[in-house]
C-alpha cells in the first residue's frame, strides 16, 4: 500500500443540531480507557460475567451503522453510549488484519512464527514481533481514529525508526492507514499491523475519547479561542500558513467555507453515503500489477500474481467487497498490458503460463458475478465492465489461439431460455463470455434453492420416471443443469464462504451425474446391438468436463475432499435465504457439523468416496479432443493434476468396489464412455486415465484391470480406416467432415503415454505367458510409432534380464517380437537411431538364443539393409564375446559362422559397393565362400563399384597375402579414376602411388601394364614425376613376394614402359605451365618459378632433356612476354 503522512481530509462535516453558544450541561472533555466502566471485553478481563445490553446493543449498532445515521436518528445521545459505540467500532477480529498484510490466508498465518524465514519477514509476522517486544507506544483513540508510534529498532545497516501512525475504521472496518516509514505496497505495513494489534489485544490500555468535534462543542469561546492558539503555538511551523488562510476565509463573509453549515471532523467517523470497505490502495495494487505483467514470468512474478489472486478468493471467502474491487484493478493493468497488441500484431501465442494467468482470471470473474448475495444493480455494474472488455480486440480467446464455435452451453438451463439466443452464432468466446453468459443465472429456482438451504430435503413418494425428474427412486435431490454452469454455482458458493452449501449443491450433482450414467448405460445396453452393427458411435458432450474452463470436475473433487478432510473453514458456514432479501448467516464452529448433509450419502459411504467416485466418472467420460494447441495442453494438464491427487487417496476395501464399479461402467457405457466399445475418432484417449486405473486394480482384480488398460490402448485418429461417427447431442446435431485428419497438436506426449500404458502391463504381466501374447498384440496393433516400440522392446528386455533373477524367456521373445517390428518398420525410412535399433536387437537375439539369431540372419532381407546385415548382424555374430555368451559347441559355431557367411555373400550380391569388404572379411576361414566373395567383386569392378572401394579391397588384399588379386583390382580401380592437372593433392593419390609400387614390386610385365592406366587416367604432372622417380630408384620384382627374379638391373628411360611415362610426365608439365599462366598474378610468381625448377629435373631426366627445358622456357619468354615481371624472374633463374 502507498503510505501516506497525510492524513486524507474527513468525510463527512459535523455540527450540532439545535447548536449554540453554551456549553452542553453535564459533558465532559477528559477521555477514558477503551476498557473502562461498561466494557463488557470479555477478552480484557479474567472473569467472565454476562454482557451488559448498552455494549449488546452498541456492538450491533458499530458493526452495522454508519455514526451519521445514529446522529440523525437520535437528537441527544448519550455520552456513555457514544463511548461504547465508538468503542465497538474498531475490528475485533485478526483475520482481517493478517488478509489486508500478507499475501498468507489467515489460516496460515495463525501457525508458529519460527515455520520460516520467509514467514518472518511478513508484514502480519513483523507487526506482532514490534507488539511482544513493546515497541508501540503513545496509543490514543479519538472517536472512530486511532494514532500512536511504533519504534523499529536499529539493525547492523538502519539506524532506529519512529514510525507516526493513523488509523481510520467505520463499522469494524480499517477505512484508511497512514505511516511515517514511507514504505509502499499493496498491504499494510508491520508498523499499521502493530498498532492495529495493540488496539485488538490490548483494549484496555487504549485512552478512549469522543470525536474532536464533541469536544469541540463542549467549549466556550475563550475555551475555543484558547486550543487554537495553543495548536499553532505548538505546530506554528507546520499549520500557521493553512491557519491563516482559514481564518481569512471565515471572516469573508462570501466565502465558500461559510456557505457551508458545520465542519469536518477526520475522527467523527462515516457518512451515510460511504462506502463501507477495508482500506485498499488502489494505486499500489494497480502498480504492481503492471511491475509483475512487465516482468514477463521472470523474477517469480507469475508467482506473485498467482498471489494475488488468491488474496483476491481470500477476500470473497471472507465476504469482503474489496474482493471485486480488487480484481477489477488487476484486470485493468491486463488488459492494459502491450504485448497483448504486440502478440496480436506478430500472430505469435502467450506464453502457457501467462494464459493460465488469463484462465484464472476468467474463473474469478465467473465466481464473482455468480456471488449468490449480490444485489443487481452491482451485477449490472459488472456485466457493463465484462462487455467493455469483451468487446477490446485484443481481448485474449478462451481457447488460447482458436474461435470456439460450439454452441453457447452454459444458458442451457432448466430455469429458462432467457439468455443470449445467438451467442451460438458467435465465432470467438473470449475469457470474459463466461462471465458474461452467467450474469443472466439467477439463485430463484424454488428447487434450487431447497437443495441449498435443506439438508432434510426429500421426496420418497416422487417417481423417477422421467429424463429430468427432481428426485431419484431413493427421493434424493437432483440438480439438472449444463454440469459446468452447475458445478460453478458449487465454485461460486465455496469462494464466498458457504461451504455447507456447496456441499449440499455439489452432492445433488454429483446423484444426479450418477443417475444419468446408469440411465445411459441402460439405453446403451437396449440399443446395443444397431449401433455396434452400424460401428457408428456419438459424442454425448461436446464440452469435455476434464479441461473445461470452468473446472467442473476439478471443483466438485475439491468440495468433497476437502469436506472429507475438514479443510474447509466454515466459520463463515452461512444459512441462505434468498427469498427474503438480505441473507442471514448463522455460525458453526467447525464443518464436522454437517453431519446431517450424509443423509444423501449411500451407507457406509463418505465424502472421500464420493470424490473419487465424481473424479473417476468425470475422467472416463467420452469427449472431444477441443481445437488449438492451449486447449488441447490443457486437457492433458488437467486430467494429468486430477489423477496426481487421486494418487495422494490410500485405497481401502470401500475404494476398490468403488472403483470396480466405474471400471465395469466405462467398458460398457457405449458412447457415453472414454472405455466404450465404440468411440468417435477424435475422442480424447484414456491412455493416462487408464494407467492408474491399472495400477490400483491390479492387486484386487487383475481381469478387470487388464480389461479396462487393453481397451484403452487403442489409437483411432492415426487409424487409416477408423470408423466414421456422428458429434450428437439432444437437440444440437453438429456436422462434421468425416475422417478428416484432426490438428492433434498433443499427439506427440498422447502417443508417449500410449507407450507408457503399454510398458506398465508389459512390467506386471511378466511370467504370464497368455497376459504377454495379449499385450504384444494389443502393442502391435495400437502403437504406430516406431521410437515408442523401441522403447518398449527396450523396457521388456530391462524387466525380462534384471540382475536379481533368472531371464524371462517370454518376455524375452516380446522384447525381440517388438524389436523385429521396430526393423521392418524404420527399414525404408530415415531415422537416425537405427544403427542403434540393430545392434540392440542382435544383443536381444543373443539373450534369447542361438535359433533367434539364426532366424534374423534368415530373413535379413526384411529387417536390415546389406550394409546393416554385413557391419553389424554378421560382424557380431561371429564375434568372440557373442560365441561365449551362447555357450556354443563347435558344431554350433560353424553353423551360425555358416549363416553368417550366408548371409554376407547374399548382401555382396545384392550391394557390392558397400558390403564387398565385409563379406570377404567374414569369409576369410571358408575357401570357397571367401572365392565366391571375391569373384562378386570381380564381376561388379567394372559397371557397380568406385575406385575408392576397389582400391581399398585391393589393400585388403595384399594385406591378406594376395599380392596379385590387389593387383588386378588396383588395374580395375585405375581404369575408372581421372586425376586433372590441378588436382595435387586428390585424396586417389596415395592409393595411386600405392599401385604403381605394388606394380613396381611385382615386376617389370606388371609395372608395364599399369603405366599405361597411369597416363591415361592421372593428368597431374606432381604426381606423375613422382611416380617415375620412384620406377627409376628400384629394380622392378626385388622386393616381390613370390619366388620370381628379375634381373637386377634398373629400367631405362629410353626404353618403354619407362619412356611412356616420361613423356606424358614432360607433357603434363608443359600443359600445366601453359594453364598456369592463362590466370596467374603476381603474388604467385615466386610458386610458378618453383614450379618450373621442379620441370627441369623431370626434363633433365631426358637424354634430350637440357635441349627441350631450353626451348620450352625460350617458347614461354615469346609467347608471354607481355608478363614482363615473371619474365625478368624466368630469366634471372633459368637463362
Amino acid at each position: 500500500m502507498a503510505e501516506r503522512v497525510q492524513q486524507p481530509p474527513a468525510k463527512r462535516l459535523c455540527c450540532r443540531p439545535g447548536y449554540s453558544t453554551t456549553c452542553r450541561q453535564g459533558q465532559r472533555s477528559g477521555g477514558t480507557v477503551c476498557g473502562g466502566s461498561g466494557s463488557g471485553q470479555g477478552g480484557s478481563s479474567k472473569t467472565q460475567s454476562p454482557e451488559s445490553l448498552l455494549d449488546i446493543a452498541a456492538r450491533k449498532v458499530a458493526e452495522k451503522w454508519p455514526f451519521q445515521r445514529v446522529e440523525e436518528r437520535f437528537e441527544r445521545i448519550p455520552e456513555p453510549v457514544q463511548r461504547r459505540i465508538v468503542y465497538w467500532s474498531f475490528p475485533r477480529s485478526e483475520r482481517e488484519i493478517c488478509m489486508y498484510s500478507s499475501f498468507n490466508t489467515g489460516g496460515e498465518e495463525s501457525a508458529s512464527s519460527g515455520e520460516s524465514s520467509d514467514e518472518t519477514r511478513l508484514p502480519f509476522r513483523r507487526g506482532i514481533a514490534l507488539l511482544e517486544s513493546g515497541c508501540v507506544d503513545n496509543v490514543l483513540q479519538v472517536g472512530f481514529h486511532l494514532s500512536g508510534t511504533v519504534t523499529e529498532p536499529a539493525t547492523s545497516s538502519e539506524p532506529e525508526m519512529v514510525c507516526s501512525v493513523a488509523i481510520s475504521f467505520d463499522r469494524c472496518k480499517i477505512t484508511s492507514v497512514t505511516c511515517g516509514c514511507g514504505n509502499k505496497d499493496i498491504f499494510y505495513c508491520a508498523h499499521v499491523v502493530a498498532l492495529s494489534l495493540y488496539r485488538v489485544r490490548r483494549p484496555e490500555q487504549v485512552k478512549l475519547h469522543l470525536p474532536i468535534s464533541e469536544t469541540l462543542f463542549q467549549m466556550n469561546r475563550d475555551q475555543l479561542q484558547k486550543f487554537v492558539q495553543y495548536l499553532i503555538t505548538v505546530h506554528h511551523t507546520e499549520v500557521l500558513p493553512t491557519a491563516q488562510k482559514l481564518a481569512d476565509e471565515i471572516l469573508s463573509q462570501n466565502s465558500e467555507i461559510n456557505q457551508v453549515h458545520g465542519a469536518p471532523d477526520p475522527t467523527a467517523g462515516a457518512s451515510v453515503d460511504d462506502e463501507n470497505c477495508w482500506h485498499l490502495d488502489e494505486e499500489q495494487v494497480q502498480e504492481q500489477v503492471k511491475l509483475f505483467l512487465s516482468q514477463g514470468g521472470y523474477h517469480g512474478s507469475g508467482k506473485q500474481l498467482n498471489l494475488l489472486f488468491s488474496k483476491v478468493r481470500e477476500m470473497l471467502k471472507m465476504r469482503d467487497s474489496n474482493g471485486a474491487r480488487m480484481l477489477t484493478l488487476i484486470t485493468e493493468q491486463f488488459m492494459a498490458d502491450p504485448r497483448l497488441a504486440l502478440w496480436r500484431q506478430q500472430g505469435t501465442t502467450m506464453t502457457d503460463k501467462y494464459r493460465q494467468l488469463w484462465d484464472e482470471l476468467g474463473a474469478l470473474w465467473m465466481c464473482i458475478v455468480l456471488n449468490p448475495h449480490c444485489k443487481p444493480e452491482q451485477k449490472a455494474a459488472w456485466l457493463r465492465q465484462l462487455k467493455k472488455w469483451n468487446s477490446v480486440d485484443v481481448c485474449p480467446l478462451e481457447d488460447g489461439n482458436h474461435g470456439n464455435e460450439l454452441p453457447n452451453l452454459t444458458n442451457a438451463l432448466p430455469q429458462g431460455a432467457h439468455g443470449n439466443q445467438d451467442s451460438g452464432a458467435r465465432p470467438h468466446r473470449t475469457v470474459f463470455t463466461r462471465a458474461i453468459e452467467a450474469c443472466d443465472l439467477h439463485w430463484q429456482d424454488s428447487h434450487l434453492q431447497h437443495i441449498i438451504n435443506d439438508d432434510l430435503y426429500t421426496n420418497y413418494c416422487y417417481h423417477d420416471n422421467t429424463e429430468n425428474s427432481l428426485f431419484d427412486s431413493r427421493g434424493w435431490p437432483l440438480w439438472h443443469e449444463h454440469v459446468p454452469t452447475a458445478c460453478a454455482r458449487v465454485d461460486a458458493l465455496r469462494s464466498h464462504g458457504y461451504p455447507r452449501e456447496a456441499l449440499r449443491l455439489a452432492i445433488a450433482i454429483v446423484n444426479t451425474l450418477r443417475r444419468q450414467q446408469q440411465k445411459q448405460l441402460e439405453l446403451f445396453r437396449n440399443h446395443k446391438k444397431d449401433l455396434l452393427h452400424k460401428g457408428v458411435t456419438s459424442i454425448t458432450n461436446l464440452e469435455g468436463w476434464v479441461g473445461h474452463p470452468l473446472d467442473p470436475i476439478g471443483t466438485l473433487f475439491s468440495t468433497l475432499m476437502e469436506t472429507g478432510r475438514g479443510d474447509e473453514d466454515a466459520s463463515h458456514g452461512g444459512f441462505l435465504d434468498f427469498s427474503a432479501g438480505p441473507m442471514s448467516s448463522s455460525r458453526h464452529s467447525e464443518l464436522h457439523l454437517f453431519p446431517s448433509t450424509r443423509r444423501f450419502l449411500e451407507e457406509g459411504e463418505s465424502y472421500l468416496a464420493l470424490a473419487v467416485e465424481t473424479a473417476l466418472m468425470g475422467l472416463g467420460q467420452q469427449r472431444i479432443m477441443p481445437d488449438g494447441l492451449y486447449a488441447q495442453e490443457k486437457v492433458c494438464r488437467n486430467e494429468e493434476h486430477l489423477i496426481a491427487k487421486l494418487q495422494e487417496v490410500d485405497l481401502d476395501d470401500t475404494l476398490v468396489k468403488i472403483f470396480r464399479k466405474q471400471a465395469v461402467f466405462l467398458l460398457e457405457g457405449g458412447p457415453y464412455s472414454g472405455l466404450g466399445e465404440l468411440i468417435y475418432r477424435e475422442s480424447v484417449p484414456m491412455h493416462t486415465f487408464a494407467k492408474y486405473l491399472f495400477t490400483c486394480l491390479l492387486p484386487h482384480d487383475a481381469e478387470l484391470a487388464y480389461k479396462i488398460a487393453l481397451r484403452a490402448m487403442r489409437l483411432p485418429v492415426l487409424e487409416s480406416t477408423a470408423p466414421s461417427g456422428d458429434m450428437s447431442r439432444p437437440h444440437h446435431i453438429v456436422s462434421v467432415v468425416p475422417n478428416r485428419y484432426p490438428r492433434w497438436f498433443t499427439l506427440s506426449h498422447i502417443e508417449s503415454q500410449q507407450c507408457e500404458l503399454a510398458s506398465t502391463m508389459l512390467t506386471a504381466a511378466k511370467g504370464d505367458a497368455r497376459r504377454l501374447e495379449t499385450v504384444l498384440e494389443s502393442i502391435q496393433k495400437n502403437i504406430h510409432s516406431s521410437s515408442h516400440i523401441f522403447k518398449l522392446a527396450q523396457d521388456a528386455f530391462k524387466i525380462a534380464t534384471l540382475m536379481d533373477s533368472l531371464p524371462d524367456i517370454t518376455l524375452l521373445k516380446v522384447s525381440l517380437e517388438l524389436g523385429l517390428q521396430v526393423m521392418r518398420m524404420t527399414l525404408s525410412t530415415l531415422n537416425w537411431r537405427r544403427r542403434e535399433m540393430v545392434r540392440w536387437l542382435v544383443t536381444c537375439a543373443t539373450e534369447v538364443g542361438v535359433y533367434a539369431l539364426d532366424s534374423i540372419m534368415q530373413s535379413w532381407f526384411t529387417l536390415f539393409t546389406p550394409t546393416e546385415a554385413t557391419s553389424i548382424v554378421a560382424t557380431t555374430v561371429m564375434s568372440n564375446s557373442t560365441i561365449v555368451r551362447l555357450h556354443l559347441d563347435c558344431h554350433q559355431q560353424e553353423n551360425l559362422a555358416s549363416s553368417a557367411r550366408t548371409l554376407a555373400l547374399q548382401c555382396a550380391m545384392k550391394d557390392p559397393q558397400n558390403c564387398a569388404l565385409s563379406a570377404l572379411t567374414l569369409c576369410e576361414k571358408d575357401h570357397i565362400a571367401f572365392e565366391t566373395a571375391y569373384q562378386i567383386v570381380l564381376d561388379a569392378a567394372t559397371t557397380g563399384m568406385s575406385y575408392t572401394q576397389l582400391f581399398t579391397i585391393a589393400r585388403y588384399m595384399e594385406h591378406r597375402g594376395y599380392p596379385m588379386r590387389a593387383y588386378k583390382l588396383a588395374t580395375l580401380a585405375m581404369a575408372h579414376l581421372n586425376l586433372s592437372y590441378n588436382q595435387d593433392t586428390h585424396p586417389a593419390i596415395n592409393d595411386v602411388l600405392w599401385a604403381c609400387a605394388l606394380s613396381h614390386s611385382l615386376g617389370k610385365t606388371e609395372l608395364a601394364s599399369i603405366i599405361p592406366l597411369v597416363v591415361k587416367s592421372v593428368k597431374c604432372a606432381t604426381v606423375l614425376s613422382d611416380i617415375l622417380r620412384r620406377c627409376t630408384l628400384t629394380t622392378p620384382g626385388m622386393v616381390a613376394l613370390h619366388s620370381r627374379r628379375n634381373s637386377g638391373k634398373l629400367m631405362s628411360l629410353d626404353k618403354a614402359p619407362l619412356r611412356q611415362l616420361l613423356d606424358a610426365t614432360i607433357g603434363a608439365y608443359i600443359n600445366t605451365t601453359h594453364s598456369r599462366l592463362t590466370h596467374i598474378s603476381p603474388r604467385h610468381y615466386s610458386e610458378f618459378i618453383e614450379f618450373l625448377s621442379k620441370a627441369r629435373e623431370t626434363f633433365l631426366m631426358a637424354h634430350d632433356g637440357h635441349i627441350q627445358f631450353t626451348q620450352f622456357i625460350d617458347n614461354l619468354k615469346q609467347i608471354y612476354k607481355g608478363k614482363k615481371k615473371l619474365m625478368m624472374l624466368v630469366r634471372e633463374r633459368f637463362g
